[in-house]
């Protein structure tokens, strides 16, 4: 089995990341984060020192808004992007060092299907094998099997043009397991695919882990995360913010429970009465007139809160309570949503 290791990986962009490593609207994408000016170019900071160590066999999630440098390591880790600085390895091999055996190692989903439209599912699959040095036989032979997982042996000889865009997903995720790689990269795989597919897709996902391959898997989706991670990590404008399984992650977030609170006006005595109530753990003021509530209970403190509303002669224009979840967590620590 083979793990993946970084260690204080850097990445500068003097001019907007290439599309490799941005799609446009995609991961990497500069926000205008972590840009400083040096004379007529403008850096843009996508990675700031990111270390991890991805144990072998393990499913691991990496999490983060738009912009936080998700695809940059990927980029780096599939030897697309060079880094600035900092090291990364896939097994034993250093990616920038050896990146012949590491291509070997590896299979990539970007996030965007870059299949050939000029050709057949079942010769996409054969052409790929064919490249990995696979024989004729059994090249076929997983091709077959793969077409069959995926669902796609009533399409197979037809050219991928005329095929949907969950289609195109499955048929490049069964691209990237053809030469049978010890590790697999998936950039958003469920991203725009229909509810059953996307089970498929986890169903494949743990199969293939199962068989001992490490996968590293971005993603929006904090269900398919809490589904299919072993361990993650999120990641904010290139730093590692949080580590652990997801069950260890959700059950750090203080109390639990978020309760974001709007008002008609402020008031800093209302918050200071909040911070009172049995079970709340923390309050943050949100601008202009709101207030993020951390607590051990969700819709029992609603009154509570509209009590003391009331009492300090506010209003409470609005309450939306969610329970523990890997969503709030990224809110504690940066106040702004991962899809942000």
């Amino acid at each position: 089995m083979v793990g993946i290791r970084t260690l204080d990986l850097r990445k500068v962009y003097t001019s907007a990341p290439p599309f490799a490593a941005a799609a446009a609207g995609g991961f990497g994408a500069p926000t205008g984060r972590g840009k400083r000016k040096k004379g007529p170019k403008t850096e843009i900071v996508a990675l700031d020192g990111l270390s991890l160590d991805i144990h072998a066999g393990e499913v691991f999630g990496l999490l983060g808004p738009n912009g936080a440098g998700k695809s940059t390591t990927i980029g780096v880790l599939t030897t697309r992007v060079r880094p600035t600085s900092g090291q990364a390895w896939i097994g034993e091999h250093d990616v920038w060092q050896q990146q012949v055996p590491v291509k070997r190692l590896i299979g990539v989903v970007a996030q965007r299907p870059n299949l050939d439209f000029s050709l057949t599912a079942r010769e996409i699959l054969l052409f790929h094998g064919a490249y990995f040095g696979l024989d004729h036989q059994e090249r076929t032979r997983r091709a077959d099997a793969l077409l069959e997982r995926f669902k796609l042996t009533d399409r197979a000889d037809q050219m991928v043009r005329g095929f949907s865009g969950g289609m195109m997903q499955r048929l490049s995720i069964a691209r990237a397991m053809m030469h049978d790689p010890q590790v697999l990269f998936l950039d958003e795989p469920s991203a725009g695919l229909d509810p059953q597919t996307r089970l498929l897709l986890w169903e494949i996902i743990r199969e293939y882990n199962q068989s001992g391959k490490t996968i590293l898997l971005t993603t929006h989706n904090m269900e398919e995360a809490d589904a299919l991670a072993h361990r993650l990590v999120i990641i904010d404008h290139g730093r590692n913010i949080a580590l652990g399984t997801p069950r260890e992650l959700k059950a750090s977030v203080p109390g639990g429970y978020l309760l974001r609170l709007r008002f008609g006006s402020s008031s800093p005595e209302l918050l200071e009465k909040l911070r009172s109530l049995a079970g709340v753990r923390e309050v943050r003021p949100v601008e202009p007139n709101g207030a993020d509530l951390y607590a051990d209970r969700g819709g029992s403190l609603v009154p509570e809160v509209a009590s003391l509303a009331v009492a300090a002669s506010v209003e409470l224009s609005d309450v939306h309570i969610s329970e523990p979840s890997l969503e709030n967590l990224f809110l504690h620590h940066t106040g702004r949503s991962l899809r942000e």
